[in-house]
C-alpha cells in the first residue's frame, strides 16, 4: 500500500507526497517549493524520490521542480499544453503512467487553465485523485484561463469516479469554501454538519483533507448544479432562468468570484 503525507507549503498549499515503504521509493504532486521535499528527504535518507507529477503550469505548483530534479534525478511528468520546466514525460488526456507500481490515468480538465492535467489511480482498495486546482474540497478553482462551460465539463467528469475515490487536492480551502456552500444552500444539512465538523478541524490547525467524491457531491455547490436548490438560488440572484447545468455553475463562479 501506498502511503500519502501532505507537505505544506507557502499559506495554503499541499505539496503530496507518496510513499512506497517497502522499496524506501516516493513521488511528490505539485511541487511549488523545494523545500519541504527537501527536507523531508534529508530525514529519510535512505529512500528515493522517483516522480515528480505537475497538474498545471503556476509557479505555486512547479517553482521547486528544477531544483529538486537537479538534486535527485527524478522523472518529471506534466501537461503536454503547458509549459513546465524540466518536464522528462508531456501527457496528454487518457494518457497512463506508472509511478511507484500504481497506474494512473490522465485527465485533461481544462478550466483553471486551458492545460489542466489530473492524475487518477483506480486501484480497487483506495482509488485516489490528485486534481490540483480544478476540484477543491467544497469548491473549484478560478477561471484563469478556461470558460465556465470547460471547468462544468471538467468537473463532471471528475464526479463520475467512483464515490470512494480520494481526492487530493492541493490548496487548504475548506473552510472558506464551505462558508460559501452554506450560504448557497443553507439547509442542506450535509453541508452544515461538513462546515461544524471543518471548523473544528481548522481551530486545531488540522488537514481537512483528502475528501471523497462522495462527500463532494454532497456538499460542494459545483458540483450540485443540476440540483433544484442550487439552480433556484442561482436563477434569484441574476434575475433569469437559467436553462442548463453549466449556465448554473457560470452564475454560481461569478458569485463565487467576489463572496
Amino acid at each position: 500500500m501506498i502511503q500519502i503525507q501532505a507537505l505544506p507549503a507557502f499559506s495554503d498549499n499541499y505539496i503530496w507526497l507518496l510513499q512506497d515503504a517497502v522499496n524506501q521509493r516516493c513521488a511528490v504532486v505539485d511541487p511549488g517549493d523545494a523545500a519541504p521535499v527537501l527536507a523531508w528527504l534529508q530525514a529519510h535518507a535512505d529512500w528515493q524520490l522517483t516522480d515528480i507529477l505537475i497538474t498545471h503550469h503556476h509557479h505555486d505548483h512547479v517553482g521547486g521542480v528544477e531544483q529538486l530534479k537537479a538534486h535527485t534525478g527524478a522523472r518529471v511528468s506534466g501537461p503536454a499544453n503547458e509549459r513546465i520546466p524540466a518536464r522528462d514525460q508531456a501527457l496528454n488526456d487518457n494518457d497512463r503512467l506508472e509511478v511507484l507500481g500504481l497506474e494512473f490515468q490522465v485527465f485533461a480538465v481544462p478550466g483553471h487553465t486551458l492545460g489542466h492535467i489530473a492524475y487518477y489511480c483506480a486501484q480497487p482498495q483506495l482509488p485516489m485523485l490528485f486534481c490540483g486546482d480544478t476540484l477543491f474540497a467544497a469548491g473549484c478553482g478560478r477561471l484563469f484561463e478556461g470558460t465556465p462551460e470547460q471547468m462544468h465539463h471538467s468537473l463532471e467528469r471528475l464526479a463520475a469516479l467512483p464515490a470512494a475515490t480520494q481526492v487530493y487536492c492541493a490548496h487548504e480551502y475548506t473552510l472558506s469554501n464551505l462558508r460559501f456552500a452554506c450560504a448557497v444552500e443553507p439547509q442542506n444539512p450535509h453541508v452544515i454538519q461538513r462546515f461544524e465538523d471543518v471548523t473544528a478541524l481548522r481551530a486545531q490547525d488540522r488537514i481537512t483533507l483528502p475528501s471523497t467524491i462522495a462527500l463532494e457531491k454532497l456538499t460542494n455547490p459545483f458540483l450540485r448544479v443540476a440540483e433544484t436548490s442550487v439552480k433556484q438560488k442561482i436563477d434569484e440572484r441574476v434575475g433569469r432562468i437559467n436553462p442548463t447545468p453549466s449556465a448554473v455553475f457560470s452564475g454560481l463562479r461569478a458569485w463565487k468570484d467576489t463572496f
